[in-house]
Order: structure tokens, then C-alpha cells, then sequence
């Protein structure tokens, strides 16, 4: 039987390098798929989806609001904060409430955490563009008078001279008493629900999860080549931030957040639809 090429798109970052390390590394059988890996941020694979370019395919959950026609959301690959998350850093102490009359520097605004601040702050109506690995910088230099920080940016920016002024995963966890904070998701294409192949697929990236899991040691090896500078001790606190057993599977919490988080963008204007949360149940 010859093998369905399956493109799968994740941010060239440790811990989406973690999660798929078994499948890149060729440790756990393919199950009658091939892989072809497709490495961009986290902003480009949004604007991608809303094309279907990538049969699977990691997606910010703010993006899903306008995508759930065309990707349904697999029940693992979370990228979940449980009390932190993204943060908003600046060059000197400031009042998170007066953003959005200021320049602040985001990563993307399908990103789920530009939905996030504006939830916790209030509308930005034009925020700076910055790919997310620029954001520091962009702050140090004096180019934006805050930025919000993603990815390993959570764990260096003190290094660069800049402070936290807010804490997404802490406002998050204090606003719903508890609840995780959903960032990343993976997603599959609907026009795939034939068949099994929904379900196969599905089970391949949860046992390339597990695999990682199972085996740190080798599976942080790989993802370092993806950390832009950490040290060793960085890299493993980063990756055991968003990869874990939350990882494997969402929970019955971690579906309310992401419902939650879906109701209270829609509620305040940000996001123009009612989104009906659609996993896939394997």
C-alpha cells in the first residue's frame, strides 16, 4: 500500500520539535503515512490555514474561530499555560491598562495571546507586527514601548534589561478560577474525514508525543537545535512548560478553556462569531 504524504506544519521551536521528534527521527511507525515537515511561525501557519494549505497543522486557538469549517481541532498537541503563559514586557515600569493607547509589539493578531491581552486590557487597535522572535529586541531598542512575549522569550527577556509588566497565565488562572490558559493547538483538515484516516492520523501524533515523553533525554537533544541560544537547563524548563500530560490529551478542563476563552472573545467584540469547539474523538 503506498503511503499518503501528510504535510505537518509546527513553529521551528523546541517544544513543537519535541512533540514530533519520533515522527522526524523516524522512531514510531507512520502507520501508512509519510511526513513531510513544514517549519514557519505560528503567524504564518495561521494565515496558511485559512488557505488549507497543510492537511495538519498547528494553529494559535484564536485562529480557530474563523477556521472550524475547515480544520477540526485533534485532541492532543496543546500548548496550554497552567498559571503562566505570555507575558507583556517593557524597558521600565508601566501601568498594563494604559497598552492600548501605547506601541506594543505583537507576534501575530491571530496569536491567542494578542487575543488574550486584549481581553485583560482592552482593544489595540494597531498593534506593531513583529515576528515573535524579534520582540525583545524590538523593545530594547526603543521601537515599541512594550512587546508581548511567546515562545523561550518568556524565559530570557530579563537578560535583555526588560521586565514583565503582565502576566497572561496569572490573569488567566485568577479570572477563571483556575482554569488553564489554551495557546496552540493542533489541527486536521476536514476534506481528510475518510475512512479511518482522521483517527490513524491522530493516533500517529499522539504516539509522537508519547514517545517524546517516554524518552526526554534523546527527544531535548533534538529540540535543542531549535532553541535560539537557550542553554541546556532553559531548554528543558521551556519544554516541560508546553509539553507534558496535558500534552497527550486536553482534559475535561482544558476543552472548557479552550471553549471559554472562544465565549469570552466573542462576548467582547474581538472575535465576530459564535465557535463551536469540534474535537476529534479517537
Amino acid at each position: 500500500m503506498s503511503e499518503q504524504l501528510i504535510q505537518l506544519g509546527h513553529s521551528p521551536d523546541p517544544d513543537d520539535a519535541f512533540m514530533f521528534y519520533a515522527l522526524a527521527e523516524d522512531r514510531i511507525p507512520a502507520n501508512g503515512f509519510r511526513f513531510e515537515h513544514i517549519l514557519r511561525d505560528i503567524e504564518t501557519l495561521n494565515r496558511w490555514a485559512f488557505e488549507g494549505r497543510l492537511e495538519v497543522t498547528a494553529i494559535s486557538v484564536h485562529a480557530y474561530a474563523y477556521l472550524a469549517d475547515t480544520y477540526r481541532l485533534l485532541p492532543h498537541g496543546a500548548s496550554m499555560g497552567e498559571q503562566y503563559g505570555p507575558m507583556v514586557v517593557a524597558r521600565e515600569p508601566m501601568d498594563p491598562a494604559s497598552l492600548p493607547e501605547r506601541t506594543v509589539a505583537v507576534p501575530g493578531e491571530l496569536t491567542s495571546a494578542f487575543l488574550e491581552l486584549q481581553l485583560a486590557v482592552g482593544k489595540i487597535e494597531s498593534p506593531k507586527i513583529v515576528p515573535f522572535d524579534e520582540i525583545l529586541n524590538v523593545v530594547e531598542r526603543g521601537e515599541a514601548d512594550a512587546g508581548l512575549v511567546i515562545h523561550e522569550g518568556q524565559l530570557t527577556y530579563k537578560s535583555q534589561g526588560l521586565q514583565s509588566i503582565l502576566d497572561l497565565g496569572e490573569w488567566w488562572h485568577e479570572l477563571t478560577d483556575g482554569l488553564p490558559l489554551p495557546l496552540g493547538a493542533n489541527a486536521v483538515r476536514r476534506d481528510l474525514d475518510e475512512g479511518d484516516t482522521m483517527v490513524r492520523l491522530s493516533h500517529v501524533l499522539r504516539d509522537s508525543i508519547a514517545h517524546g515523553l517516554e524518552h526526554r533525554a534523546e527527544a531535548l537533544e533534538y529540540a535543542a537545535r531549535f532553541g535560539r541560544g537557550l542553554n541546556d537547563a532553559l531548554a528543558d524548563e521551556f519544554v516541560g512548560m508546553y509539553v507534558n500530560d496535558r500534552t497527550l490529551d486536553y482534559g475535561e478542563d482544558g476543552r472548557r478553556a479552550v471553549a471559554e476563552l472562544l465565549r469570552r472573545g466573542h462576548e467582547a467584540g474581538l472575535i465576530d462569531r459564535e465557535v463551536p469547539v469540534d474535537f476529534v474523538e479517537d
